[in-house]
């Protein structure tokens, strides 16, 4: 199942029926789980562990050092679940110990093409980021969140889970569960309501959203006091609780 092209390390670890194509290069300190297709001209680098049915396209480079120049070669790692999609030209640096010491991405997300994931990024699960998407480190995607092509978000930021940006966004703040942003900068424009729809939330979730949003962007309010709102009118709802939950996390600043 490895091409005689390819050059993997003795001290990498590949589950037995892992795939991997001419010219690729997996390092020591690689380990990589059963079901993987690995194809042409890959670089995969160490520490690094990758799970099971993963498929990586050419010309990605997976576990990097990152060029931050806090970055002095200590000991940190990638960390990649089970079921990805990661397509041609994407590439995802390690951590660094000033934050986590590890990248990690979950299960069954999409990384189209020439996607970057900066060190210390935190991926959640089902997420899709569209060509060119470019996360610099310490960077948060909730589930089930997906980033449109262009979209540029800046280091330390919260996307959350079920939110959506348009082609070319700017992201500087964080983005809230289930809101949808567009601009550069980002501005927040409604509700994601056709993820939501596709992902089977019933027309009073939504609905509920929709109010909560209302509360949040569309009177006047402080932070704080939305919050207050939200929790005395709405914590019933655990649409409205993930909402309130990504709030709570905000550390820069919601993009309003």
């Amino acid at each position: 199942m490895i091409h005689d092209q390819a050059i993997v390390d003795p001290a990498a670890t590949l589950a037995d029926d892992v795939r991997v194509g001419p010219w690729t290069f997996i390092g020591p300190g690689v380990e990589i789980g059963p079901g993987c297709v690995i194809e042409p001209h890959v670089i995969i680098k160490g520490p690094a562990r990758i799970g099971a049915g993963n498929h990586i396209y050419q010309f990605s480079s997976i576990g990097e050092a990152t060029p931050d120049r806090k970055y002095k070669n200590e000991p940190t790692r990638l960390v990649i679940g089970d079921n990805n999609v990661i397509r041609e030209g994407v590439t995802i640096h390690r951590g660094t110990v000033q934050d986590r010491s590890e990248t990690t991405i979950g299960d069954g997300n999409l990384l189209m093409a020439a996607v970057h994931v900066g060190h210390d990024c935190v991926i959640g699960n089902n997420t899709v980021l569209v060509n060119n998407v470019a996360l610099a480190g310490h960077v948060s995607v909730g589930d089930w969140a997906i980033l449109s092509g262009y979209t540029l978000v800046h280091q330390f930021c919260k996307i959350g889970a079920h939110s959506f940006s348009g082609m070319g966004t700017a992201i500087g703040k964080d983005v809230p569960a289930f809101v949808t942003v567009s601009g550069a900068p980002a501005e927040a424009k409604t509700i994601n309501v056709e993820g939501m729809r596709r992902r089977g939330f019933s027309a009073e979730s939504i609905n509920d959203i929709r109010r909560a949003y209302k509360i949040v962007y569309k009177q006047g309010l402080t932070l704080d006091i939305a919050l207050q709102r939200l929790e005395s009118m709405m914590s019933g709802s655990p649409e409205v609780q993930l909402l309130i939950d990504s709030l709570h996390a905000s550390e820069r600043g919601i993009v309003r």
